[in-house]
């Protein structure tokens, strides 16, 4: 029981306030938790992103952006979408490593088939619902698939997204032996990335998403796009 009360106390210390200060950058972190990704999977995504943003690469792109801080959120998505870690201003290791943990306590979270237009949705939502002034807002959605069941359409979402002027970037999950998944780099420049500097780094398994996702955030924190261009990285074409 203490140990659950240090950790609230540790979660509450570093949410966001009600009046939050500039940040460089809002993100929403869109996980796959749909039918096709295991407990396996669920795992190794989370496990990802927390290495990521502890790792002193990312930290220090971080503390050289404008505001020396980041505004994140982790939303897992399936037919439904949910929080597993709500908005935290990330601004140093202590506050990444607040964020790390708390990513890796809850149990899975969202359930069912792909709806990647609904989840572009909840995170446009997300953004315009947070009270944080950021200079850019960007949605990360990562997935093994491009499938879209139910409403709303991915053009159709996609496009109200970044007609709020928030940008798309992919991370698709490769299996190049699972033959639909051999082109899903392609498949996310073509149907889901899209805004200023918009771009797709797909991760070629388990072995590769960790690096694949701090490239990512590297990217995504400084404003930039990938210098080279070879595959599988692919940029938008608008």
């Amino acid at each position: 029981m203490l140990i659950l009360v240090r950790y609230a106390a540790i979660a509450l210390f570093f949410a966001l306030p009600a009046a939050a200060a500039e940040v460089d950058l809002e993100l929403v972190l869109l996980a796959d938790a749909s039918g096709s990704i295991t407990e396996t999977e669920i795992d190794f995504q989370r496990q990802g992103y927390a290495a990521a943003l502890t790792d002193p690469a990312v930290l220090d792109v971080i503390a050289n952006t404008l505001t020396g801080s980041i505004a994140v959120t982790y939303v897992e998505w399936a037919a439904n979408q949910a929080v597993v870690v709500d908005w935290t201003v990330i601004d140093g290791p202590e506050s990444a490593a607040a964020f790390a943990a708390a990513l890796l306590e809850p149990p899975r979270l969202a359930f069912g088939r792909n709806a990647i237009g609904a989840a572009l949705l909840e995170g446009k939502r997300l953004i315009e619902s947070n009270g944080i002034d950021g200079f850019r807002r960007v949605i990360d959605l990562s997935g093994d698939s491009a499938n879209n069941y139910g409403a709303p359409p991915i053009a159709i979402a996609r496009q109200e997204v970044l007609a709020a002027g928030i940008t798309i970037n992919g991370l698709p999950i490769l299996c190049p032996e699972c033959g639909s998944r051999a082109n899903l780099a392609a498949a996310y420049a073509e149907q889901i990335i899209g805004g200023p500097g918009a771009f797709v780094i797909a991760a070629e398994g388990r072995d590769s998403f960790a690096d694949a996702v701090r490239r990512k955030l590297i990217l995504e924190i400084a404003g930039k796009t990938p210098e080279s261009r070879p595959e599988p990285v692919l940029t938008a074409a608008d």
